[in-house]
């Protein structure tokens, strides 16, 4: 087995090779002047089973390139079998046409994906599941639930507070729901109105929030407006305190400033996106590893084990 790792999140793929007791194998992933990815691997990978580890967060495109460009290498170099770990998927918002004449561009990316010769995809926190059904090669969705909800267990519950699970939008409840079931707390919802991308409103609190510490549960947090008008509205509704736990953080723009200015207490992030000197800098905002959880899939798959235990 080799680990392989383009340029979008190394200290990633440094903390999944630690937990298997591995080393990434050597590799260039570097730019011509013309900012053209070129990549060479080092060492043999000829019947080896190798998995490229490369989210697809900024800059997308080039690391979209980079992870395609990577699987291009290693089926010309005989690898045996190549899995694209994509702990976040770029591109995953463009799920559908949202109107005339616009691209699917998740189905685009998944096709370019197999095309350039990846054997399996592994991911997680798919922003729309249905994107599994994108690719016509074995895709498992892991959910950073588990690493998430052990969070809130020893950094709230355990401190006696009163939890309840909130989803910011109607769209999340399912994620909500189940983060709730594995805590044994209520749910809560907001029922938010869109006016325009990037900005949101938050129009009602669906449940009693009076007296609960208030957990935010979301996939992505991009510019945090949906984040912060969410928490105002719950403080607005009674609540003691709001904290947010969120599995990618893209957080670009006024993201950090925003949360920074926010009632939010705290917003945990896991690190499927490398986090910028900026949110490093944010006393509010903090990072959980899903290291060892990708490290146990690739584990599992490399052995042919089932992976189905880690989605309980």
């Amino acid at each position: 087995m080799k680990l392989l790792s383009g340029n979008s999140n190394r200290p990633l793929a440094e903390a999944i090779a630690t937990c298997l007791d591995m080393r990434l194998t050597n590799a260039d992933v570097k730019r011509f002047l013309d900012k053209e990815v070129w990549v060479e691997i080092k060492e043999n990978v000829r019947g080896e089973d190798v998995f490229v580890i490369q989210p697809t967060s900024f800059p997308a495109n080039d690391n979209v390139m980079e992870l395609l460009v990577s699987i291009d290498a290693l089926r010309r170099a005989s690898a045996a079998r190549i899995t694209a770990v994509i702990p976040y998927f770029g591109y995953a918002r463009q799920d559908r046409k949202p109107g005339p004449r616009t691209p699917i561009s998740a189905k685009l990316l998944a096709n370019l994906i197999t095309e350039a010769g990846a054997d399996r995809v592994l991911t997680m926190d798919l922003h729309a599941g249905q994107i599994q059904g994108f690719f016509d090669i074995p895709t498992d969705n892991l959910f950073a639930s588990p690493v998430l909800v052990r969070d809130i267990e020893e950094s709230l519950v355990a401190k006696g507070e009163k939890i309840m699970v909130v989803s910011p939008d109607v769209g999340g409840v399912v994620r909500a729901r189940a983060h709730a079931k594995r805590l044994g707390v209520p749910l809560g919802i907001i029922d938010k109105r869109r006016e325009k991308a990037g900005v949101s409103e938050v129009m009602n609190v669906i449940g009693e929030v009076e007296g609960y510490h208030c957990v935010l549960v979301d996939d992505i947090v991009d510019s945090a407006g949906t984040l912060c008008h969410a928490a105002k509205a719950l403080r607005d509704g009674g609540a003691t305190g709001v904290s947010a736990y969120v599995a990618h953080g893209v957080l670009s723009g006024p993201a950090v400033e925003r949360i920074t200015n926010s009632v939010l207490e705290t917003v945990v992030i896991t690190d499927s996106i490398a986090a910028s000197e900026a949110v490093k800098n944010c006393s509010k905002i903090r990072q959980v590893s899903i290291a060892p959880l990708l490290a146990e899939a690739i584990n599992r798959i490399n052995k042919e084990e089932s992976v189905s235990v880690l989605f309980d």
